[in-house]
């Protein structure tokens, strides 16, 4: 029996994939669990339009992620700290005050779990980081850690 799977269910297959089941098992447990659908011309039509759908989503989303990347390549981001007489900041810098900075200073809101700076940061200077936006998507950042 083939079934369209509404969810990603484990050893089976992802969402929107088309697969080949024993009836009992799409009987029994995915058709009630409401992970698939009896995969009829209808549902198969249904599935071509949501994935049309998806599609567009997609390439909007790549539209509006290259304006942010764009933004965020050609913003030099600043970071004040609190430092010592020789320059050592006192703690570190971490992803927050990062995300904090771009919101500020680009007016865009990132996720700081998306943000990777790759070693500590413990002196003023200049540094790079990565933000993933996107899975295709990575932009790196730069920015400035500046006495307070």
């Amino acid at each position: 029996m083939e079934v369209i799977l509404l969810q990603d269910v484990e050893k089976l297959g992802k969402e929107n994939d088309i697969v080949q089941v024993r009836p009992g098992f799409a009987r029994n447990y995915l058709i009630p669990r409401k992970l698939a659908v009896v995969a009829d011309e209808t549902q198969r039509k249904l599935l071509a339009e949501r994935q049309r759908q998806e599609k567009r989503r997609e390439e909007k989303l790549l539209r509006e992620l290259a304006r942010v990347v764009e933004t965020l390549k050609s913003t030099r981001f600043t970071i004040g700290a609190k430092t010592g007489t020789s320059g050592r900041i006192f703690g570190k810098i971490t992803t927050i005050q990062l995300a904090q900075a771009i919101k500020k200073q680009a007016g865009v809101v990132i996720d700081r779990k998306k943000i990777t700076i790759p070693d500590d940061i413990l002196m003023l200077g200049e540094y790079k980081a990565q933000v993933a936006l996107h899975k295709d998507v990575e932009v790196e950042v730069v920015f400035e850690v500046v006495a307070e």
